[in-house]
């Protein structure tokens, strides 16, 4: 299609707004991390260190780390057996209800974190309350796995459907077992697959709010929920902002890894 070039112009305006739009309020998040006003004055009066270094020796924050890396790694390897097995059911056999068990799968994605979050507390309650299973990291775990499988199950989903059945045929002709065709032919072919859902559901978990609200409880603290109870304490803002920045740079390097994973090219060819 061709654009004149006062489209052109407009479309690069349009599409540089939006960018700035996004990306700006990240770029003062950084900056206020750096900011030796302790107000956040802009223009800032100099540059400092001082709250990265506040925010190292805060243990509030790094407690809080460690559950939502414990929460996300535990959710992930949960999606990543679900998802994996769920996608070969859906894919490789046809059976009754195929298609309705493929949408409930993917539909914990669609809902609202809230809805989402109000249901798992009511079933906690109701089902692991009465046998002495408290809310805990536990429920945070179970809670944020019911949308992780859906970002596993979607990736290798996809790529399952990259794989040329005669693959697993020429495996079979050739004398391989069923196992053997599993991993020194289908799983090489997935393993982008299952690294990027991987990345991309710890990723999704780690900052994950809503549904951490409805499933914490009163003792567990994620980062994101930390970030959320400190950020209107005045003496606390800028070292929120600092685990901000550091939660920026955490979620670019999952995301562009995923995304490099799902473009290779060998995959393609499959």
């Amino acid at each position: 299609m061709h654009l004149t070039r006062t489209a052109r112009i407009v479309l690069g305006c349009v599409t540089a707004a939006g960018l700035a739009l996004i990306y700006l309020p990240l770029l003062l998040v950084v900056l206020n991390s750096l900011n030796a006003d302790g107000s956040f004055a802009w223009p800032p009066s100099g540059l400092t260190g001082e709250w990265w270094s506040r925010a190292v020796h805060s243990a509030g924050a790094r407690d809080a780390l460690w559950t939502s890396l414990r929460a996300g790694l535990g959710a992930t390897a949960i999606a990543l057996v679900l998802g994996s097995l769920a996608a070969f059911a859906v894919h490789r056999h046809r059976f009754f209800g195929r298609q309705t068990v493929s949408f409930l799968i993917v539909l914990p994605i669609a809902l609202p974190g809230i809805v989402t979050g109000i249901a798992l507390n009511a079933a906690f309650r109701t089902v692991l309350e009465p046998v002495g299973i408290g809310f805990g990291l536990f429920t945070v775990v179970v809670g944020h796995a019911t949308f992780c499988v859906v970002i596993v199950f979607n990736n290798v989903a996809a790529r399952l459907r990259r794989i040329a059945p005669s693959l697993a045929e020429a495996s079979a002709d050739l004398g391989a077992r069923p196992w053997q065709t599993l991993r020194y032919v289908t799983f090489p072919a997935l393993r982008p697959a299952l690294f990027a859902g991987a990345l991309l559901a710890f990723a999704l978990s780690f900052d994950e709010v809503v549904v951490t609200t409805f499933t914490a409880g009163a003792g567990t603290r994620t980062l994101p929920i930390w970030i959320y109870e400190n950020l209107a304490r005045p003496h606390q803002a800028p070292v929120v902002d600092v685990v901000a920045a550091v939660l920026i740079g955490l979620s670019v390097l999952p995301v562009y890894v995923a995304q490099r994973l799902s473009s290779d090219p060998a995959g393609g060819r499959l």
